[in-house]
C-alpha cells in the first residue's frame, strides 16, 4: 500500500483534476437541472466509472499503447469530440423547452452522457500516466496499484454526487431552472469550445 504521505498527495491531485470546470460539470449540471439529484447523481458515478476504466487501464499500461499507436488516440478522440458536439446540439436546443423539474432520473440517458464524457476522453489515459507514473513501480503490489486507481475513481466520483446533490437544493435549483435557457445556451457553448479546443 502507499506511503499515507504519498496517498494524500495523490487524492489532492485526483480532487484538483476532479473539480477543474468542463465537460463533465456542463453535463452533471445539465442532468441536474432537467432531472434531479438523483439523475445528477447518476451522472456523476458513470462519469467516475468511465474515469475507472482509464485509471485501471493505465496501471495495466494502455495509456503505453495508446503512445504507440496514434490513430487509436485519433480515433477516440474524433468520438468524443462528435458526442460533445452532438451533447452541445442537445443542450441549445432545450434551451427553448421549460426544464423537466420531476423527480425521475432520466431513465438512462444520465449515466450514459456521465460514462461517455469520461470515456471518450483519451487525454484523461495521458493525466493519469503523468500522474500514476509518480507513484507507482515496477515491484509494487496489486493491492497498491488498485489503491491508486481507486483513489481517482471514488475522489471522482464522491465530488460530481456532491455537486449534484448541493445544485439540487430548492434554492440553487430553483434559480438554475428560472434561467434555464441561459443555463443550458451556456452549457452548449462550453461543450462545444471543448470539442473544438482538444484539436487545438
Amino acid at each position: 500500500m502507499l506511503a499515507i504521505e504519498d496517498w494524500l498527495l495523490l487524492a489532492g491531485v485526483c480532487a484538483l483534476g476532479a473539480m477543474t470546470p468542463g465537460a463533465s460539470l456542463a453535463v452533471v449540471l445539465r442532468h441536474t437541472l432537467h432531472g434531479s439529484a438523483p439523475a445528477g447523481v447518476r451522472a456523476g458515478l458513470a462519469h467516475a466509472l468511465g474515469i475507472g476504466v482509464y485509471a485501471a487501464a493505465t496501471v495495466a499500461g494502455l495509456a503505453v499503447v495508446l503512445h504507440r499507436f496514434p490513430s487509436l488516440e485519433t480515433g477516440i478522440r474524433l468520438a468524443g469530440s462528435l458526442f460533445l458536439l452532438w451533447l452541445a446540439w442537445n443542450s441549445w436546443r432545450g434551451a427553448g423547452a421549460a426544464p423537466a423539474g420531476g423527480t425521475g432520473g432520466g431513465g438512462g440517458r444520465p449515466a450514459r452522457d456521465g460514462f461517455l464524457i469520461a470515456f471518450l476522453n483519451p487525454k484523461v489515459a495521458l493525466f493519469f500516466l503523468a500522474l500514476f507514473s509518480q507513484f507507482i513501480d515496477a515491484g509494487m503490489s496489486t493491492a497498491a496499484r488498485v489503491q491508486v486507481a481507486a483513489t481517482a475513481v471514488v475522489i471522482d466520483g464522491a465530488w460530481y454526487s456532491l455537486v449534484a446533490l448541493v445544485l439540487a437544493r430548492g434554492p440553487i435549483l430553483a434559480a438554475l431552472r428560472r434561467h434555464h435557457a441561459r443555463v443550458e445556451r451556456a452549457t452548449a457553448v462550453v461543450l462545444a469550445l471543448v470539442a473544438v479546443v482538444v484539436w487545438v
